[in-house]
């Protein structure tokens, strides 16, 4: 069968593969355009597991609501490089996974990947990764996901450009308090909401720092178990949300600024795009020769 152009099109337009790529897939499926997208696929499933080793720590973070606020997904979508993380691929792939989460799309990542990414269609999330891994070059990932349904107040976020998400549930108040708190959470990154709230590992960790600081000062031991004690409160109030001085006016704490309010925080989530992941370290010339030599 003859490879005319309007295939190639065709396929360049259902799969966003090069066109000499989509030619070949053409010329060897016989023009059955079907067949080598499937062809392509597995070619892109063997791309995909040679960069899956790479390190993917840039990416988005997106967030999507539904028509009524009561319901929302954060998802991280992660990649190698800042330059594909804004590109218009990688970013409407990441919107549509948030999309996918927000309609209820499996309870972990594991599960998520094996769901259709668009309703009513074959490609799965995984699928529509391989092939963008494929054609843009690097490893990619759906690192992680949250879903978030109001109970008795309302949902709000912020987002600060695309490497920051945050959204959270507020009781009372009004939008203006919740888009405030929001982004006191983006720029503060809380380890909870109170000191109950604290996990007790981290909590001796930091006793235990806190206490060979204080012995080092040759105090007496009462002495020093004051200063402990006086550390550790200053830890709990810069560490929790309602302890932290509020960023807007560090006169008073969220928690004194909720109660002024009539308000309370219900729930919150914040995700920082890398956080946690280990970054390789190279300088630019290192760059450049690790470039040239793939």
């Amino acid at each position: 069968m003859a490879i005319t152009a309007s295939l190639v099109k065709e396929l360049r337009e259902r799969t966003g593969a090069g066109m000499m790529e989509c030619k070949k897939a053409l010329v060897e499926s016989d023009g059955d355009v079907d067949a080598a997208i499937e062809q392509m696929r597995k070619s892109g499933q063997a791309k995909a597991a040679k960069k899956a080793g790479r390190i993917a720590a840039e990416g988005v973070i997106v967030l999507s609501f539904s028509e009524d606020n009561t319901q929302a997904a954060m998802v991280e979508v992660n990649c190698e490089t800042d330059f594909v993380g804004k590109d218009d691929n990688f970013t409407s792939f990441a919107k549509a996974v948030a999309e996918r989460v927000l309609a209820g799309g499996g309870d972990d990542v594991a599960a998520l990947m094996e769901q259709s990414l668009h309703e009513g269609e074959d490609t799965t999330v995984n699928q529509a990764r391989e092939a963008l891994v494929s054609k843009l070059g690097e490893n990619m990932n759906v690192r992680r996901f949250s879903r978030f349904q109001a109970a008795n107040g309302k949902l709000t976020s912020y987002r600060h450009g695309v490497r920051i998400g945050v959204v959270l549930e507020l009781e009372g108040g009004d939008e203006t308090l919740g888009k405030d708190l929001a982004m006191h959470i983006a720029a503060t990154n809380p380890v909870c909401l109170s000191e109950d709230q604290m996990p007790q590992d981290l909590l001796d960790k930091e006793r235990e720092i806190v206490a060979a600081q204080a012995k080092e000062s040759g105090k007496p031991d009462e002495i020093v178990a004051k200063m402990v004690d006086g550390r550790m409160r200053k830890f709990l109030s810069e560490n929790t949300l309602l302890g932290q001085a509020f960023v807007k006016d560090p006169d008073t704490t969220v928690e004194r600024l909720l109660k002024s309010k009539g308000a309370a925080i219900a729930q919150y989530k914040r995700f920082e795009v890398g956080e946690g992941i280990e970054k390789k370290q190279e300088n630019f010339a290192e760059e450049v020769m690790a470039q040239a030599k793939m």
